[in-house]
């Protein structure tokens, strides 16, 4: 098993959680299976894959665009909590 490059006892301070040297222990084992694991991926010859390959065929589920009846510019600025002319008056979040 390969040795853990990471101080499990400082990470789980750092995310304030309070473990038991036993919890330390299991949890320092299943970090080296990881990173043996991940070693083993590393390995594999990957230079036919192409990086943006998909397993699950995508497929869009789109409508149709159709033009449909919509609100008035008045209408919709009179839902509006505050604005200036024909536009919407938002707060300035710039300075």
């Amino acid at each position: 098993m390969a040795e853990v490059p990471i101080d499990i006892g400082h990470v789980s301070k750092l995310a304030r959680l309070a473990l038991t040297p036993d919890e330390t222990a299991s949890f320092a084992q299943q970090f080296a299976k990881l990173f043996d694991f991940i070693k083993e991926l590393q390995a594999l010859d990957v230079s036919e894959v192409h990086p943006t390959a998909q397993v699950i065929p995508l497929h869009n589920v789109l409508r149709d665009d159709a033009v449909r009846p919509c609100l008035s510019r008045a209408e919709a600025l009179a839902n509006a909590p505050d604005a200036e002319g024909p536009y919407f008056k938002t707060p300035r979040i710039l300075e």
